[in-house]
């Protein structure tokens, strides 16, 4: 199926990407002890630029994606979410391979979840509008990425730091929690229109994905202003 294709293509991209980030982006001193994890984050930033852009772009030239969620799939939006979950399926293999398991397991959770649910969604050509409401979250891991380079390249006490913390809870609340909130109800309103199957996988991956944003929103706020 072409949206598998898009999904290889994708993952052998962000794999070159990965491959090539500590040449266009040499690690500070501070980050050279872990140079896979600072090739990881910008990997990760350069997802997140496409993906939360393009899914703002995605509703503003396709309006009809707002008002239908589930039947309406632009090949652009469809090749969207395929490329997100070929990033997804690499972040994952890059974690599995040069981190220790207790170190990421979250975030490897996180990902199987996303991978099942925008893996369903590209096979099925179905809730491609859900799916990128989804990815509206990355417009906010723009600002969390960026947050872990200018920690790791030890720059936490500097105004950019500083003004980068508040945009990132800002776009927290407007693009995460609020977005889980309505992908939650959204559920809970059409529960009769969706098939059992896809609205198990759905509430499930709310189910998980709501608490995880709340413990993590809760640590952004304790590190960067209570601190």
């Amino acid at each position: 199926s072409p949206g598998l294709l898009v999904v290889a293509g994708s993952f052998a991209a962000f794999r070159l990407l990965n491959r090539g980030l500590e040449r266009l982006v040499p690690p500070p001193p501070s980050a050279r002890r872990n140079r896979w994890k600072w090739r990881n984050i910008w990997t990760s930033l350069a997802h997140s630029v496409l993906s939360g852009g393009g899914a703002l772009a995605g509703f503003c030239l396709h309006p009809g994606l707002s008002e239908d969620v589930v039947g309406t799939h632009p090949p652009g939006a469809h090749s969207l979410v395929a490329v997100s979950v070929g990033y997804f399926l690499e972040d994952f293999v890059d974690m599995l391979c040069n981190q220790k398991l207790h170190q990421s397991w979250e975030l490897l959770f996180h990902h199987s979840v996303v991978i099942v649910c925008f893996g369903t969604a590209v096979l099925l050509h179905q809730y491609i509008g859900f799916a990128l409401v989804a990815l509206l979250v990355e417009i906010n891991s723009i600002f969390l990425h960026l947050r872990q380079i200018l920690l790791m390249a030890n720059l936490v006490h500097t105004p950019c730091y500083r003004l980068n913390s508040i945009i990132n809870l800002g776009t927290y609340v407007v693009f995460r929690i609020a977005t889980l909130a309505w992908m939650t109800r959204w559920l809970f309103l059409n529960r009769e229109n969706v098939p059992l199957a896809t609205y198990a996988v759905g509430t499930v991956g709310m189910a998980i994905m709501t608490p995880m944003n709340i413990i993590l929103f809760y640590r952004l706020l304790r590190s960067d202003f209570f601190k």
